[in-house]
């Protein structure tokens, strides 16, 4: 089942965010380093947007257990030198690895994607690690199409 997320969720949420992240640091050891108390900062942040009215969080749940949750916010994403481009950024989502491939996140994705909808937003927009494949196919499967590719250099001698 999906729905809204609310206060007695932002705890769980902040652990699966810490899961996430750890398994992100397969992907890039460099960006993926949450802090000590990176979890409960995250479930903070939760809590402070849970009535934003420009923000979304989503939970799913298998069995009462919160297994899966995706984060929407409707953002302008250029600065002012820029004409407005006002667009949804699906910020975070997370599906527990025992519970891939059965649905959760499309369905978390086309409840956000309704969402940003009714927001009057035309697209949206993620982050997905150029090291993770299985997620590319994910994205590319929902209709994805790669716009930026943020690239990294090593500075000699660090």
């Amino acid at each position: 089942m999906i729905r809204l997320a609310n206060e007695a969720d932002v705890d769980r949420i902040g652990c699966l965010w810490l899961e996430m992240v750890e398994y992100h640091q397969a992907f890039d050891p460099l960006t993926f380093r949450a802090a000590d108390d990176g979890a409960d900062l995250y479930a903070q942040r939760i809590l402070q947007r849970l009535s934003d009215p420009w923000t979304r969080i989503l939970v799913a749940e298998v069995d009462g257990d919160i297994v899966a949750y995706a984060l929407g916010l409707v953002a302008d994403i250029t600065t002012e030198m820029f004409q407005p481009l006002r667009s949804g950024l699906l910020a975070d989502i997370y599906v527990m690895a025992e519970h891939r491939r059965q649905g959760l996140g499309r369905e978390l994705v086309a409840k956000m994607s309704h969402w940003f909808q009714t927001q009057k937003v035309g697209h949206f927009e993620w982050h997905v690690s150029a090291g993770n494949p299985a997620a590319i196919q994910f994205w590319k499967a929902i209709g994805g199409k790669a716009t930026m590719l943020r690239m990294r250099a090593e500075i000699c001698g660090r």
